[in-house]
């Protein structure tokens, strides 16, 4: 009989190492990587691009029904497709991050989402990563891991992600706007980012993304194990 695939839920705050992890992760395994904050990114750049309000919930929820948003895996990232368009880089821009908060604080949209994230995800073979998937995504993961790294580390990543956009930007600038997303993430009515009672805590300020890898697959050892 054909090992069950499994699910793997990678989640933490912005500038954790999510999104580099969980895609070397996926290599390694031979899983597909799917970047959740992608989904409500795509759906920020329409509402901007649209000229509607990210407060105004009816008509963001109405921009949400009617989307399609595309992943493509690719050997460096996932592609973005929104309606057909690539948006791969367009939806990490500034202006995207810093007006994604009232989007994903909004429950019906959060339901599509969560949707459309199930529907790719239910078969396994998947790295997951995003602020919720051990918790409302998929609560009944394979494995479970938590990311976080210190602000000021978080805030060197983003600056350095920033620059190979061609953005520059004043890091003390990034380590507000980082800590004030952790806030309202962490804070927020529905699906507050937080680490899962049994998910394994990582903390990555200091370790190599290598490292990182390895830690994930000896707590996935462990946990098979277990079983």
């Amino acid at each position: 009989m054909r090992e069950r695939r499994l699910i793997i839920a990678i989640d933490g705050p912005a500038g954790s190492g999510k999104s580099t992890t969980a895609r070397l992760l996926a290599k390694r395994l031979g899983y597909t990587y799917l970047d959740t904050g992608a989904f409500y990114r795509a759906l920020t750049l329409k509402v901007l691009e649209s000229g509607v309000s990210p407060d105004d919930g009816a008509n963001v929820l109405q921009l949400a029904e009617s989307i399609q948003i595309e992943l493509q895996p690719r050997a460096d990232k996932n592609r973005v497709l929104l309606d057909g368009r690539d948006v791969t880089q367009a939806i990490r821009e500034p202006r995207v991050t810093n007006a994604i908060s009232p989007i994903s604080e909004n429950s019906r949209v959060r339901a599509i989402m969560v949707d459309k994230q199930r529907a790719i995800g239910r078969n396994g073979g998947v790295v997951m990563e995003g602020r919720d998937i051990g918790t409302v995504v998929f609560p009944e993961a394979d494995l479970k891991i938590f990311m976080q790294a210190s602000l000021d580390e978080r805030a060197r990543r983003r600056q350095d992600e920033l620059a190979t956009m061609g953005i520059a930007r004043d890091i003390e600038t990034l380590r507000q706007e980082i800590a004030r997303r952790d806030q309202k993430d962490s804070n927020r009515k529905i699906a507050p980012l937080m680490q899962a009672a049994d998910a394994v805590l990582l903390d990555t300020t200091s370790m190599t993304i290598e490292q990182q890898v390895e830690f994930i697959l000896e707590a996935l050892e462990k946990k098979l194990k277990t079983r």
